[in-house]
């Protein structure tokens, strides 16, 4: 066979060269010269933009449809578990100062700085621990609205 016949596969690699030489030979045993299947290539116009929803799911909410209610609900839902669970936490530590102070009798006696370590700790732990209950609840309330606000931009 030289370059003429197999239209040029000589300057093809050998991989590509067998499965010419194999269509050649197929094309011979059905009494026909091989041809090449005709190649198409399918593109779109927009192959980076992103599709936006005909519908944004904002609609749904200020539209209060099913969708919608379902939407708000969970994020009401998110928020209330938040909410339960620093005011679990705090309620633990500031309603377990008494039960720990009845329980050891030896803490009641003790003084820190001439102050009561009773007193002292209900003026001096309980309020900054209440202030670090609040900055953790607002940090992940709003990290809780971005992400619902994230998944009605992506929707």
């Amino acid at each position: 066979m030289t370059a003429g016949q197999d239209g040029g596969a000589a300057e093809r690699g050998p991989g590509q060269r067998r499965r010419v030489e194999r269509a050649l030979r197929v094309g011979d045993r059905l009494g026909r010269p091989a041809e090449r299947p005709r190649r198409q290539v399918v593109t779109s116009p927009r192959t980076q933009a992103a599709r936006r929803s005909r519908y944004p799911a904002t609609r749904e909410i200020d539209e209060q449809t099913r969708l919608g209610e379902v939407y708000m609900r969970s994020l009401v839902r998110t928020q209330f578990r938040l909410a339960l669970f620093v005011c679990t936490v705090l309620a633990c530590v500031v309603g377990g100062l008494p039960l720990l102070f009845l329980l050891v009798p030896d803490l009641r006696e003790l003084h820190l700085l001439g102050i009561p370590l009773p007193w002292a700790v209900l003026a001096g732990l309980v309020y900054p621990a209440l202030v670090g209950g609040a900055w953790f609840y607002v940090r992940q309330a709003e990290r809780n609205e971005r992400h619902f606000a994230d998944l009605m931009e992506s929707e």
